[in-house]
């Protein structure tokens, strides 16, 4: 065999035999230095995968020793989907053909990350075709891999690029010329229709129903070109179901499939008419809020087709540029929808604002209903309307307390309609309507016929057209789901018919009488219970009892109703004996006052089987859960015998009475129970005798308590205020322990007993 070395041996002197020699033993070497060092990964596997050689290089890219390589099986050593591909492709492949060139696959290296190669192999077989051995070669491919696709991807991004910045720069363009919506949907429909050669361009808005404004948008045509009547009739009707609930999933594509025509025959059968396959709705939106949908219809789809996807790759959210295209758009559109919509709603916004404020600040000057009511109409006819009709709920059917009209002329119509009433059960008549359904009632123009619909007699139907009203509109006083009643407001022909924006100008308006009268009408419902209250649970004046001198006291605290839950009662039992007591139920609103009412009943209702005080606490803890009183209390009960001043007292929870004699003041050592209401527990009595001249006091905590003192403090005061009165009548006594001990803001109720045993 010739080889370069050879050559080299066989001339020159002995230097060169000398440099012959070395390269000799190079080139006897190189073969497996070569294997060992070459910039490629070698290895060799049995059929079944085992690797029985490998070279020091693959060695290194994997960080794996030769020895722990050797063993293992070649695909063990691949990514999961490398597994797949060597099992379902490379393994049958290399068996087929005995062969394969440039197979990409992903080497895990030890420490976890992934080497991508280009594998070659070949497999060698004996002279019967069985597999011996398979030899590969690997090329580490990372560079080459990276740059395809930074090349492709940057490739794919200028083309994209390039055709969306043509198409949004015509948009952009032409949104900033348009100022009204209608201009708007113009640019956008003719637009995208160009862009995207589309069969028919429709752009719906997403509109909320006034009769129902919490249910499902509707969508309201705005510009078409290309897209049929009845596919834009459809696509409305299905408003109502899944297809604006979609405008969220974003850019969608949905195809003439048998879902579609069981989910929405109206949309299928509507596309068929049109020869369109598939339509694809674009989110029209600007700031996440859905304005309304840009409807694109399709003849037919293939490769070079705008979003040419299934419905369920849509959903996923492709990533093509023409999707991110109309993406775009339908934020651009949104914007300049908001922007058209914006400048019409400044100027309504501005006048309406400064209407409602001057609204709010009457109303809220207002003293009571009546006074609300006459602002709201001098209000309405000032600005809004030619005559203003109020009618209220009260407890004996619907009044009429003002109507104005705005030509001082003309007020006497105003004053008959006053007098005539509201007609109860004529449906057409809008305010009947607006009491009974709940909602705003709005003709925007009336006819020659309409008076006659809505007079309930010949008065009312002279007056009617004696006002000669051109629009009429209806609004209920709605407050905490409560009818308070309707305004109603009309128009003749002096002023232009009501809009829409007048609407919306009388219900902000009415909102705002709705919550001053709602609570204009509880301050006068409490007062009027407070009083009512009064005057008949709290017991009687104290009797005339042969032997004592008797006054009571009761003040409702500052804030609140003008009753609350204190109370006392003084009775004279058959054979001579006065019942006395004094209670404290939790609290001082309607609630306290109805359980004090009903505690002092039963207290009464008790008194016939003569009880001991401390039998009556145990006989109203026994039954309070039967009751069914809803608020704790304290009471102190007590019997005494005028003749005898024999004295007994039970206390439940209750502050112990005050024994004034020749003028020292002390506490009376009755020991107190449980509150009533509380888990029973027997009570203690105390038992005694009243001097004669000497003065017993009973009294509730709003005596003694206040927010600056403890109860305590409140305590001693008292001892001191009663004993340097120098009284003993009771009257005067009641009057100087208020005047001392309470001031003009009281935080309880307040009730006062005091009694004197005369000589």
């Amino acid at each position: 065999m010739t080889d370069i070395g050879g050559a080299a041996a066989g001339g020159g002197d002995s230097g060169g035999q000398d440099t012959g020699g070395r390269l000799d033993r190079l080139l006897e070497e190189d073969p497996a230095d070569l294997y060992e060092n070459a910039p490629m990964g070698y290895l060799s596997t049995l059929p079944d995968g085992r690797i029985v050689k490998v070279n020091r290089t693959f060695s290194v890219w994997t960080g794996r020793p030769a020895d722990a390589l050797l063993g293992a099986r070649f695909r063990d050593l691949l990514t999961v989907g490398g597994q797949v591909f060597h099992d379902t492709h490379l393994r049958p492949l290399l068996r087929m053909q005995g062969v394969v060139r440039e197979i990409a696959l992903d080497v895990v290296r030890l420490d976890g990350s992934v080497l991508p190669c280009l594998l070659n192999a070949v497999e060698l077989r004996d002279d019967d075709g069985t597999p011996l051995l398979v030899r590969a070669t690997l090329f580490e491919a990372t560079a080459r891999r990276r740059y395809e696709r930074e090349l492709l991807s940057a490739q794919r991004s200028a083309e994209e690029s390039e055709a969306r910045s043509r198409t949004l720069q015509q948009v952009v363009s032409d949104l900033a010329a348009a100022t009204s919506v209608d201009d708007v949907a113009t640019v956008i429909v003719e637009r995208s229709r160009t862009a995207l050669q589309a069969q028919g361009v429709g752009l719906l808005l997403v509109e909320e129903t006034a009769a129902d404004p919490g249910g499902l948008p509707q969508l309201r045509p705005v510009r078409s070109d290309g897209l049929a009547t009845g596919l834009v009739t459809a696509l409305r009707e299905a408003a109502a179901g899944q297809l604006t609930l979609e405008l969220a999933q974003g850019v969608r594509a949905v195809a003439l499939t048998d879902r579609l025509r069981s989910a929405q025959p109206g949309v299928a059968a509507a596309m068929t008419a049109s020869g369109l396959s598939m339509l694809v709705t674009v989110p029209v939106s600007a700031d996440s809020r859905r304005l309304g949908v840009l409807v694109l219809g399709l003849g037919g789809s293939g490769p070079d087709d705008l979003v040419a996807l299934e419905e369920e790759t849509a959903q996923s959210g492709p990533g093509a540029a023409d999707v991110d295209l109309l993406w775009t758009i339908g934020r651009q559109a949104g914007q300049a929808l908001e922007r058209a919509r914006l400048y019409e709603e400044t100027a309504r916004q501005a006048e309406r604002a400064a209407f409602l404020l001057e609204a709010a600040r009457l109303l809220a000057e207002a003293a009571d209903v009546s006074e609300t009511v006459e602002r709201l109409a001098g209000l309405a006819v000032d600005r809004l309307a030619d005559l203003c009709v109020i009618d209220l709920a009260s407890e004996y059917g619907y009044t009429r307390p003002v109507v104005r009209h705005r030509d001082p002329a003309r007020q006497y119509l105003a004053d008959q309609l006053q007098e005539l009433g509201l007609p109860q059960r004529l449906d057409p008549h809008p305010s009947v309507r607006a009491l009974r359904e709940g909602g705003t009632q709005w003709v925007p123009s009336i006819n020659d016929d309409y008076p006659g619909a809505i007079g309930f007699d010949e008065a009312h139907l002279e007056v009617v057209r004696a006002l000669a009203l051109t629009s009429l509109v209806a609004v209920p006083l709605i407050a905490d789901g409560r009818r308070l009643g309707v305004v109603t407001l009309g128009t003749d022909s002096s002023r232009r018919p009501f809009t829409a924006v007048d609407v919306e100008v009388a219900e902000q308006l009415a909102l705002q009488v709705s919550l001053v009268v709602a609570k204009a009408q509880r301050y006068e419902l409490d007062v009027r219970t407070s009083h009512a209250l009064q005057a008949n649970l709290l017991p009687p004046p104290p009797p005339s009892v042969a032997g004592l001198s008797i006054a009571v006291r009761y003040l409702a605290a500052t804030q609140g109703v003008e009753v609350g839950g204190d109370f006392y009662d003084v009775v004279s039992l058959p054979d001579g004996p006065v019942a006395l007591a004094v209670g404290d139920v939790v609290g001082h609103d309607i609630t306290a006052a109805a359980t004090m009412g009903q505690l002092n009943s039963v207290y009464r209702a008790l008194l016939a089987d003569r009880p001991t005080p401390s039998a009556m606490i145990d006989r109203l803890q026994a039954s309070w859960s039967l009751l069914g009183l809803q608020r704790m209390a304290t009471a102190l009960f007590a019997t005494l015998e005028p003749a005898t001043g024999r004295l007994r007292i039970a206390s439940a929870g209750h502050l112990a009475p005050l024994l004034l004699t020749e003028g020292r003041a002390e506490f009376l050592p009755v020991r107190p129970s449980r509150m009533l209401g509380a888990p029973p527990a027997p009570a203690v009595e105390w038992a005694g005798v009243l001097p004669a001249g000497a003065m017993l006091v009973l009294f509730t905590d709003g005596l003694v308590e206040s927010r600056t003192a403890d109860l305590d403090e409140g305590l001693t005061r008292l001892l001191a205020a009663a004993g340097g009165s120098g009284t003993s009548d009771p009257d005067e006594l009641c009057d100087r322990l208020l005047a001392e001990l309470t001031g003009a803001h009281r935080a309880d109720d307040i009730a006062l007993l005091v009694l004197t045993r005369l000589p």
